[in-house]
């Protein structure tokens, strides 16, 4: 079986391959000052409530956008599985023509997001990650990746308005019922939310015009699910895309 981590800025996604199968799947807390010691009890405490033997892993990869953890996780990966884990990262094949200006600037989950939906979904395609930041990625009809756009996640706006105005409160983000606030929290949660579907519409928008007018739009990341239906220049939805991602990366280089 094949273990797949996807270790991002909030969140570390973990997934369990059985073949082309994902049989298990896991979110845990992205922790810097965790120890590859603490890490190992914890992921031993999933494979066992999983009923899974840890034996049953014959490969291991990650992807990584925090340096500092992805040595932690390589410790943890030879000393409980006693398997070097495949790194995404240069010499890794992708199969696919990265158009970047300087291609080590794109960050790993961008990549295997990109080769996942273009092996899904063919081309054009556009990727829009709702994660700590919200990344929108573009692969050609050719299978080549165009580049994309960053803009804040709606997590970091929420954030940036508690920390940078002396009155207004820190707001659970979700729908309201009305665009138009009656209280300071609904009317922050009408800006978040309806302001980001407008930032993410747009978006989509002027890089489907710079296509010629045409692509298909996934989205993922952990935001996802609560937005989707919401922004209607989206045509899919797909939580484990990554983790996808990685499984196919796995394959082609191993």
């Amino acid at each position: 079986m094949l273990l797949a981590i996807d270790i991002g800025n909030t969140n570390i996604a973990i997934g369990l391959f059985n073949k082309n199968k994902l049989v298990e799947h896991w979110w845990i807390r992205s922790e810097g000052d965790k120890t590859s010691d603490e890490y190992s009890v914890l992921i031993l405490e999933l494979l066992s409530l999983a009923d899974l033997d840890k034996s049953k892993i014959t490969g291991v990869i990650i992807s990584s956008v925090v340096p500092p953890l992805t040595p932690v996780f390589q410790s943890f990966s030879r000393s409980l599985f006693l398997k070097k884990p495949m790194i995404v990262g240069p010499g890794l094949k992708t199969g696919m023509s990265i158009l970047y200006e300087n291609p080590q600037e794109v960050g790993a989950d961008r990549i295997v997001a990109s080769i996942s939906a273009y092996d899904k979904f063919a081309g054009p395609v556009i990727i829009c990650d709702f994660g700590t930041a919200t990344t929108f990625d573009v692969v050609s009809g050719q299978g080549e990746y165009l580049g994309g756009a960053i803009a804040p996640g709606i997590k970091i706006s929420a954030e940036a308005l508690y920390i940078k105005t002396a009155k207004l409160p820190h707001v659970e983000i979700r729908k309201p019922d009305k665009a138009i606030g009656r209280t300071t929290v609904t009317s922050i949660q009408s800006g978040l939310y309806f302001g980001y579907i407008g930032l993410v519409t747009n978006i989509i928008h002027e890089i489907v015009k710079e296509l010629g007018g045409q692509a298909t739009v996934v989205s993922t990341g952990g935001f996802a699910g609560k937005v989707f239906q919401d922004i209607d220049v989206i045509d899919h939805y797909e939580p484990h895309l990554v983790l996808e991602g990685l499984r196919i990366l796995y394959d082609r280089n191993i």
